[in-house]
C-alpha cells in the first residue's frame, strides 16, 4: 500500500506528454529526431471538468513506452472544452509540439487512490478531472507557477495497466 507523502507527488512520474496540432506529423518527428519508430494511437471522448466547466473533452492520443517514460502526444480534436490542451498550441498554426505535462501514477487500490487525493495540499490546485472510464481516475493539478507544466495525477485498474501493457509499445534505448 502507498503511503502518501509530500515526497511522493513527484516520485511516481512515470510519463511526459505534449500537446501537438498535427499527431501524424509528430509522430514521424518522434521517429526520425529520436528514434521511436511507433505509437499506440486512440481517438477519446469524455466527460470532463476543466477550469470548472463541464463538458466532452475530444482528443487524439498517441503513447509509446521508452525504457521506464511513457511519451503521450494530445491533439485536441476540438469541439469541446479542450482549451486545456489547445491554448498552449501556436496561434499561426505552425506545427509544435509543446511540453504539457508529467504523469504521476497512483499504485495500489482505489483506496491507495482515495488516500493519495486526501493527501494533497489544498494549494495544489486541480484544474481539470476526467472521466475516462470505470478502470482509471485522473485530474490535473496546475503546477506551472512552480513546474512550468501541469502534474496528470492518475490511477488505473489491474485490468487496464495489462491492457494498456499489451497495446502500448515499448521500446530500450540500449
Amino acid at each position: 500500500m502507498i503511503k502518501p507523502i509530500a515526497a511522493t507527488a513527484l516520485g511516481g512520474i512515470m510519463q511526459m506528454a505534449w500537446v501537438t496540432p498535427d499527431i501524424d506529423a509528430s509522430i514521424r518527428q518522434f521517429a526520425d529526431l529520436y528514434g521511436v519508430p511507433n505509437f499506440f494511437k486512440m481517438d477519446a471522448d469524455f466527460p470532463a471538468v476543466v477550469f470548472g466547466e463541464n463538458g466532452q473533452m475530444k482528443l487524439r492520443l498517441a503513447l509509446a513506452n521508452v525504457d521506464n517514460v511513457q511519451l503521450e502526444l494530445i491533439q485536441p480534436l476540438g469541439g469541446g472544452i479542450d482549451r486545456i490542451y489547445r491554448d498552449p498550441l501556436p496561434s499561426d498554426g505552425s506545427h509544435a509540439n509543446v511540453f504539457h505535462h508529467v504523469c504521476v501514477k497512483i499504485e495500489g487500490s482505489l483506496e491507495d487512490w482515495d488516500a493519495y487525493v486526501a493527501s494533497l495540499k489544498p494549494e495544489r490546485s486541480i484544474v481539470y478531472v476526467g472521466d475516462a472510464g470505470p478502470g482509471v481516475r485522473f485530474f490535473y493539478t496546475d503546477d506551472r507557477p512552480t513546474l512550468g507544466v501541469y502534474v496528470e495525477h492518475l490511477w488505473r485498474s489491474a485490468e487496464l495497466d495489462a491492457y494498456m501493457d499489451e497495446v502500448v509499445p515499448t521500446f530500450n534505448s540500449k
